[in-house]
C-alpha cells in the first residue's frame, strides 16, 4: 500500500480546508455535503455521540452559530493508498480559554467526491 502519495494528500488537504471554512462561517449545507450519506457514518462531538448521517445532519441544523472561530495548529494529514485518509488537528477557540480541542476525521474517496465517514472532537486542559 502506498501511503502519503502527494497528490491524494493535497486533494484532502483542500476537503479538510474547505470543510474548516465552512465549519467557522457556519455554512451548514456545505457541512453537510463533506459527510457521507449513509447510517454507518458516525460523529462523536464533545458533548454529542451521533450516529447516522440523519443524526450528524440534524445536529449541525440546530447548532447556534456563535462562538465557532478557532485556530488550528499541528494538522496532519495521512493518506492510506489512494481513496482514504485521516485528518488530525488541534484547535484553540477564545470561547474556551486553557482548553486545547481535538479533531479527527476519517475521509474516504466516494465516485461524488472525498467525504468524512467518521469524526471525533474532543476538548481537554491544555498541558
Amino acid at each position: 500500500m502506498d501511503i502519503d502519495l502527494p497528490d491524494v494528500v493535497a486533494e484532502v488537504r483542500a476537503a479538510f480546508e474547505a470543510y474548516e471554512r465552512a465549519l467557522v462561517t457556519n455554512d451548514v449545507a456545505a457541512l453537510d455535503a463533506m459527510f457521507h450519506d449513509d447510517p454507518r457514518t458516525i460523529r462523536f462531538g464533545g458533548g454529542e455521540n451521533l450516529f447516522g448521517y440523519g443524526e450528524i445532519k440534524a445536529f449541525r441544523a440546530a447548532r447556534s452559530a456563535v462562538g465557532l472561530a478557532r485556530t488550528l495548529s499541528h494538522t496532519v494529514i495521512t493518506a492510506y493508498g489512494r481513496d482514504m485518509a485521516v485528518a488530525s488537528t488541534l484547535f484553540h477557540r477564545p470561547t474556551i480559554p486553557g482548553k486545547v480541542g481535538r479533531q479527527m476525521q476519517t475521509w474516504v474517496r466516494f465516485p461524488q467526491g472525498w467525504r468524512v465517514v467518521a469524526a471525533h472532537v474532543s476538548v481537554i486542559a491544555e498541558a
